[in-house]
C-alpha cells in the first residue's frame, strides 16, 4: 500500500512535462533574501555547498516534498507523485513534477535528467542510494523522524530546507501559523470540556486477509500534536525510536477503555479503512467501549500523518471539528 512508510521499522513486521520548469516561487517577504553561496551541515554531518539558493529541487520523500511546497518551492522531481496527490491533499503540488520512482528506490537516471540544483532526501533512504544521488547533485539529508521530539524534528527540517532554498522568512511564517493553530485548537477543546481527554489515534490496513493496527504513541508526530492540543495519549505500547509507531491487532484494542478513537483512511486506498469495513461485523470490535459509545472518528482524506506543518494544521482542525461537533 502506498501510504506506508517504506522503511518504517514496523512496516516489515506488520506486512507492513513541465517538471523541468519547476522553480522556486518565494513569498513576497523572501524576495530580498541572499543569493550568495550557501554552506550547510545536514543530518548525516556532511557539508552541503550550494552556489546560491536552490531552485531546481528534487524530493525523495513526501514529508520533504510538503516542506518544499509549503516554502514556495515547486520541486522538479517527486517520488511517487500519484501517491503524494492521494495522501497529501493538505499541501497540494502546484506544478506537474516528474515522477522519479518510488520513495524507497528513486530512479537515478530520471533524477539526473532533471539536472537539479539540490536533492532533498531523508535518513530513511538506503546509504547506497544516497551515495548514488550525491554523484548527481548536492544532497541535503534530513533526519526522517525522531520520537524523542517529533515536532522539534519536523520544524528543524523545515528550517534546514528553508536555508538551502533561501526561504527562511517563509519558514518563520509557517512555524508561527502552526503554533497559532495548535493554540486555537487547544482552547476549542478545553471550551468543549475535552481538556485531558484520552485519545487513541491509529491507522489500519489489511494484508493477506489479516487486519493490522498501528498505534501512534506519544513519540509519533500526530501523538505529539495531540498532546499539544491538551489531549492524553491512551496507547500503552512503546513505539519505535523514529516514528513512535507500534503494532497490534483488534484484540489489542480491548485495553483502551473509553477513549476517543481516531484514524485517517483514504478512499483511494481500499485497504486503508478496516475499521469501517473488515471489522464492521467483528464481535471484538463491536464490543469495544468507544465503538459502543460512537466515539470512533474517521478524519478527512488527504492528511499525511508524517507530513509537515500544513498536514499537522489540517489534522488539528479536522480533529477539533470532529470531537466538538
Amino acid at each position: 500500500m502506498r501510504r506506508l512508510l517504506f522503511t518504517a521499522p514496523l512496516a516489515t513486521a506488520a506486512a507492513l512535462v513541465l517538471a523541468a520548469c519547476g522553480t522556486t516561487e518565494p513569498a513576497a517577504d523572501d524576495a530580498k533574501e541572499s543569493t550568495e553561496a550557501i554552506t550547510l551541515t545536514d543530518a548525516s554531518g556532511a557539508e552541503v555547498e550550494l552556489d546560491g539558493p536552490a531552485e531546481k529541487v528534487v524530493g525523495t520523500e513526501w514529508n520533504v516534498v510538503e516542506h518544499l511546497v509549503s516554502l514556495g518551492v515547486d520541486p522538479v522531481g517527486v517520488a511517487d507523485v500519484k501517491g503524494y496527490k492521494t495522501w497529501d491533499a493538505a499541501v497540494p503540488l502546484k506544478n506537474e513534477p516528474k515522477d522519479i520512482g518510488t520513495r524507497g528506490e528513486p530512479s537515478m537516471d530520471t533524477i539526473a535528467s532533471l539536472k537539479p540544483d539540490l536533492i532533498v532526501a531523508t535518513t530513511d533512504l538506503q546509504p547506497n542510494a544516497l551515495k548514488q544521488l550525491r554523484k548527481i547533485a548536492p544532497v541535503l539529508e534530513v533526519k526522517s523522524a525522531d520520537a524523542a521530539d517529533p515536532i522539534g524534528r519536523m520544524l528543524e527540517n523545515v528550517d534546514l530546507i528553508a536555508e538551502a532554498t533561501g526561504t527562511t522568512e517563509r519558514a518563520a511564517t509557517l512555524k508561527k501559523d502552526f503554533e497559532t493553530t495548535l493554540a486555537e485548537g487547544r482552547k476549542a477543546l478545553a471550551d468543549a470540556g475535552l481538556d485531558g481527554a484520552e485519545i487513541a489515534f491509529a491507522d489500519g490496513y489489511v494484508a493477506s486477509n489479516q487486519v493490522s493496527v498501528r498505534p501512534y504513541t506519544s513519540g509519533s508526530l500526530i501523538g505529539a500534536v495531540n498532546e499539544r492540543l491538551g489531549l492524553k495519549n491512551a496507547w500503552k505500547q512503546k513505539g519505535d525510536e523514529a516514528y513512535g509507531l507500534a503494532s497490534t491487532d483488534v484484540e489489542g484494542l480491548t485495553g483502551l477503555g473509553k477513549v476517543q478513537f481516531v484514524y485517517i483512511g483514504n478512499d483511494g486506498d481500499e485497504s486503508s479503512d478496516p475499521f469501517a469495513n473488515e471489522l464492521a461485523g467483528n464481535s471484538v470490535w463491536k464490543s469495544l467501549p468507544f465503538v459502543k459509545s460512537g466515539d470512533v472518528h474517521r478524519l478527512d482524506d488527504g492528511i499525511w500523518m508524517f507530513g509537515g506543518t500544513g498536514s499537522m494544521e489540517r489534522y488539528a482542525d479536522a480533529l477539533v471539528a470532529s470531537l466538538t461537533k
